[in-house]
């Protein structure tokens, strides 16, 4: 009894001095980004940067609340943002869809294996003018380049995946009589949770990636729009106000993804 007593205060403590480490850690990231934001602001009064250059974030912070006044900051935020989330979306569905695809039939995997290989080390932007005579310059050419460049990495992670799956179950199920749905279904699916959630988090980077790279060609409106015509016109904070709304944003979907992995975790279980 008195032994369990003792192994249970360790492990309170133990969990404590976990809970204080991840607070300092908290605590010192938000630290050094106001430290470099205050660092910023004060080489930028001291004319030792040169604010029109690289702004400042008073600078910054002033053309944020001037685009919330008129409206314009939500309009190109919305856009882009929506370009993205579309974007996302697909290339997560459609990805888990071809990569189960190859799972299921190995012809087909080795015959296209290769070819993605080769596309995924193709520059897509080299594509660009390509979709839009094939799809037209709007929002359907800016969703095609994203798309492009994320889905064929959500493919081969998600396939590398698959294939990794424990051959001693495999075999287990197969001694069952089990079909090849119900392996997908009962273990290769549950069991590569994690994978498809790297997935998504690396597809969040590729699709804003993708998504302001298609601005860049095409658009008329969002925040690669903003920042395009920012630098035309040689106003740098509206250049350097749009690159923060769009790490803001960035990170928001990024959460959205961490509190995805936290609710699957307790469904599945951790691998």
């Amino acid at each position: 009894m008195k032994k369990n007593m003792n192994c249970s205060a360790e492990h309170k403590k133990y969990l404590t001095a976990q809970k204080h480490k991840k607070i300092a850690v908290s605590a010192m990231r938000w630290g050094v980004l106001i430290l470099i934001i205050a660092l910023w602001e004060l080489l930028a009064r001291l004319n030792v940067i040169d604010s029109f250059i690289t702004s400042s974030p008073s600078r910054i912070w002033e053309t944020f609340i001037s685009l919330c006044k008129d409206g314009s900051l939500f309009t190109h935020a919305g856009v882009t943002l929506y370009e993205t989330v579309v974007s996302f979306l697909l290339a997560t569905g459609l990805g888990t869809l071809i990569a189960i695809a190859l799972w299921w039939c190995d012809t087909l995997r080795n015959v296209l294996e290769p070819h993605l290989v080769v596309l995924n080390a193709l520059p897509k932007i080299a594509l660009g003018p390509i979709i839009i005579i094939w799809v037209g310059a709007g929002t359907g050419a800016i969703i095609v380049m994203a798309l492009m460049i994320s889905l064929i990495i959500t493919v081969l992670s998600t396939l590398s995946g698959f294939m990794e799956v424990d051959k001693g179950k495999l075999t287990l199920m197969d001694t069952m009589n089990a079909t090849k749905l119900q392996k997908l279904f009962y273990l290769v699916l549950p069991s590569n949770v994690p994978t498809i959630i790297s997935a998504l988090k690396i597809n969040v980077g590729l699709c804003w990636v993708g998504t302001i790279m298609g601005e860049y060609l095409v658009s008329r409106a969002g925040l690669g729009y903003l920042i395009i015509y920012g630098g035309q016109v040689f106003q740098l904070d509206l250049v350097m106000t749009s690159t923060v709304v769009l790490c803001v944003l960035a990170a928001l979907m990024y959460a959205c993804v961490a509190l995805l992995e936290k609710l699957a975790y307790k469904k599945f279980g951790k691998a």
